[in-house]
């Protein structure tokens, strides 16, 4: 599935590669597909706007190991603008992704780095075949 939601942002012609997905294969239910198809849509729409998708070198590498408990995802940015946490509560889309996540049963963790943002989603594994 997060193959399938990011193929449009590496289709860039002689850039393409750009975007990593290492995730193992799992069942998931509509309503958790849907929840994940916004948040993936969001970050990776920031992506291109502000960070590493913004940029000719920057790339993308989401990936995740098979769930045990919870699964965890972590959405890794490098190459991009040098980038700052925001001020303030964030925006629509941020409080959006955050809402969305917890009503999966799970969290999200941004860390900004210079060389890019990191951003680790946690959702309880139960909540992925709903």
């Amino acid at each position: 599935m997060l193959t399938v939601l990011l193929a449009p942002y590496d289709d860039m012609g002689a850039f393409s590669g750009r975007v990593r997905v290492s995730v193992p294969r799992m069942g998931v239910g509509e309503e958790a597909a849907t929840t994940l198809a916004m948040v993936v849509h969001e970050l990776a729409t920031n992506s291109l706007k502000y960070g590493a998708l913004s940029a000719e070198a920057g790339t993308l590498d989401v990936s995740c190991k098979p769930p045990d408990s919870d699964l965890v995802i972590v959405w890794t940015e490098r190459g991009g603008p040098p980038v700052s946490k925001p001020e303030g509560a964030g925006g629509f889309g941020s409080k959006l992704v955050t809402r969305s996540i917890s009503q999966l049963g799970g969290s999200i963790d941004r860390r900004w780095q210079e060389e890019g943002v990191v951003v680790t989603i946690k959702i309880r594994k139960d909540r992925l075949s709903k």
